[in-house]
């Protein structure tokens, strides 16, 4: 299968050298599948980007320096038509969502046969998301609210922030300073590892806080 006739652009974000030149090796074998470098660590897979302009960076979690999950926004800042597909050993529903929530478009286990593991790079590159079967399972199992990180008064602050409500609005609703919901709201970022109001509001729709709803 081909992408638009052109061979995907893929590269490699891996700090285990045994666990990147496999993929590569068997990557290489593929007609619609374009390895155009490798790296071991986030920043330098970035300058690789920056020159290659791959489809799809796979890249790692776990890695030194900068870990993968806050090199996702690093990457979609400079090349906003590069996808990131997380690939990891580890099944947790935080690093899950929170790579989603910093704009992950998948999410695939190291354990996966390597058919599957074609298969998310091509749905990623013609601009759909994939999650592995064993990621999928995570997700549905969402967590009771009261196992969430956030204290009680926390998580109320989320809730009016989450349904559109401002600083100012927030804390004439609870009663207290604008200055300790700055606190509360920095804290909260700090805590889900979400930089902006839009993933706090995924965030609360995700674990059950509040429901979607158009506006």
């Amino acid at each position: 299968m081909s992408n638009g006739g052109e061979a995907i652009k893929v590269l490699l974000v891996d700090n285990h050298p045994l666990v990147i030149d496999g993929l590569r090796a068997i990557l290489e074998t593929y007609d619609h599948i374009e390895v155009v470098g490798v790296a071991g660590l986030a920043h330098a897979g970035l300058e690789i980007a920056r020159r290659t302009r791959p489809k799809v960076v796979l890249m790692d979690i776990n890695m030194p320096q900068l870990n993968g999950i806050d090199a996702i926004e690093l990457f979609r800042d400079e090349l906003p038509e590069t996808r990131l597909l997380m690939l990891s050993m580890h099944d947790s529903r935080e690093y899950i969502s929170t790579s989603v929530l910093h704009g992950a478009s998948g999410y695939i286990l190291k354990d996966v046969p390597i058919d599957e593991i074609i298969e998310a790079i091509t749905v990623v590159a013609a601009g759909g998301t994939y999650f592995s079967s064993g990621v999928t399972d995570v997700l549905l199992n969402r967590p009771d609210k009261d196992l969430l990180p956030l204290t009680t008064r926390e998580q109320a602050v989320l809730l009016l922030l989450a349904d559109g409500k401002s600083n100012r609005d927030v804390a004439g609703h609870l009663d207290i300073s604008v200055h300790t919901v700055e606190t509360h709201r920095k804290n909260i970022k700090k805590k889900l590892g979400i930089a902006t109001t839009a993933g706090l509001t995924r965030y609360a729709i995700d674990n059950g806080l509040i429901h979607s709803k158009r506006r």
